[in-house]
């Protein structure tokens, strides 16, 4: 009797080189939130954000596999391209963000207060961390789109900045909200509009991307996104020189950190940290928009 099911599943989602890699991922990923779980323990937010990262790139990696080995992504009403691309280069970022604050906060050399056994489950468990970002790195590798190809949007270079720039704008949003008196002064409230509406658009990017909708759009999008950048790019540059000038310069702000200022609840830390992550927005902006000036895609891959 021949095979009903064969032609439905897709072995190369699990023997190509990405479907080893997000194999990698479910197994480096269930290690790592076990490891954790089992004796290695977390707490605080700083603990519940790792476990969130590792659950969360778990789940939705089972489920990327389980699309692509039975073929049911040709049933979604999405651009899987997009979407897949989109998710390793989040997962990417989010993975190396709890392989840096884990160990950071949680591992420790001695075993004392914590005792041995949970101080090598917690290296261990950094390990495995890490390995999972290297997994999802190799991901944004393979499928990254090659000069002059003609593939999805978000996974040419363009594409997967826009998924750090979001990234990166969340940390400034974080660091904003952190007691760093940006409604001091109109000037910084500028810089703050500026971070929102870049966070916004490029968003409203990814998600027309991503769900494949661009050709339904009265402009044409790639043109449209160009010509985003290229405000996004004279935006950052303002509140790159505002923002430093009304916090650091001596008339409005300090140039040094006060020395009674409490270590975590200082708001000239806040400050100097969405400086800095300006200019990392900056640069990643000004990149984008040199990179999109010769890429070629199409929406529903």
């Amino acid at each position: 009797m021949e095979s009903t099911g064969g032609p439905y599943l897709n072995t190369a989602a699990v023997t190509s080189p990405v479907g080893i890699a997000r194999a990698l991922q479910l197994t480096f990923g269930c290690t790592t939130f076990s490891l954790v779980a089992h004796q290695g323990g977390f707490s605080a937010a700083y603990g519940t954000f790792c476990m969130f990262v590792w659950t969360f790139c778990f789940a939705v990696t089972t489920f990327i596999l389980t699309c692509e080995f039975t073929r049911l992504h040709s049933c979604l009403t999405i651009s899987w391209g997009n979407f897949t691309a989109a998710f390793a280069m989040l997962a990417t970022l989010m993975s190396i963000t709890a392989a840096i604050i884990y160990p950071l906060y949680f591992v420790q050399l001695g075993c004392y207060p914590i005792g041995c056994e949970v101080r090598d489950f917690r290296i261990a468990a950094s390990v495995f961390a890490g390995l999972l970002f290297t997994s999802y790195a190799a991901e944004v590798c393979l499928t990254r789109a090659k000069p002059g190809q003609v593939s999805s949007y978000m996974a040419t270079v363009s594409g997967l900045l826009k998924i750090v720039q979001a990234f990166v704008a969340c940390i400034i949003f974080g660091a904003l909200v952190n007691d760093s008196q940006y409604g001091k002064y109109v000037a910084t409230q500028w810089c703050v509009a500026v971070y929102s509406f870049c966070f916004v658009v490029t968003v409203v990017v990814v998600a027309f991307s991503v769900t494949g909708k661009t050709a339904l759009l009265w402009f044409p999008f790639e043109r449209a996104v160009v010509v985003y950048t290229f405000g996004a790019v004279l935006l950052y540059v303002s509140a790159a020189v505002i923002w430093p000038v009304f916090c650091f310069d001596g008339k409005y702000g300090s140039p040094r950190r006060p020395g009674l200022c409490a270590k975590g609840k200082c708001p000239w830390d806040s400050q100097l940290v969405i400086a800095i992550f300006t200019y990392v927005n900056l640069l990643l902006y000004v990149v984008d928009l040199a990179y999109s000036q010769r890429i070629r895609f199409v929406s529903h891959l």
